[in-house]
């Protein structure tokens, strides 16, 4: 579980309590809206599924100059962690949290990782070039 799993799992326990009439009705309302934004917080600061690299990368971050997540782990976002820390979260259930990894690549044969377990980029077609860009030795 990470750290957008564990909060879901506090918010969905307060909404539990709140439908079991646990708070008072004074206050119902108010738990209900904070339920509600930690919701909309949670929806948007979610894992990349862009980035397969970095397997746990925070999308409401969004990307740095090189067009790279600012935040390559859901369990680092500070978005994340304020709310954690309003739902109680302690260091030692923190540490305890998963952190996704990137998968790694594994040679084809055994050998050392080489240019050739590198995925190809697929071809570039040409057939979509007008004519006035053509060469005279041109090939679709």
């Amino acid at each position: 579980m990470d750290l957008h799993a564990w909060i879901t799992q506090q918010v969905d326990h307060v909404e539990q309590l709140i439908g079991e009439n646990e708070f008072p009705p004074s206050q119902t309302e108010g738990v209900r809206l904070r339920c509600e934004a930690d919701r909309r917080i949670l929806n948007r600061h979610r894992i990349d599924p862009a980035f397969p690299a970095f397997a746990g990368a925070c999308e409401g971050c969004g990307l740095d100059d090189w067009g790279l997540p600012n935040i390559e782990s859901v369990n680092d976002c500070p978005e994340l962690l304020d709310l954690a820390h309003a739902h109680g979260i302690t260091d030692d259930i923190l540490a305890g949290l998963d952190r996704h990894q990137p998968p790694e690549p594994h040679p084809r044969d055994g050998r050392r990782l080489g240019l050739g377990d590198i995925p190809a980029t697929p071809p570039i077609t040409t057939s979509q070039v007008p004519a006035a860009l053509r060469g005279p030795r041109w090939k679709p």
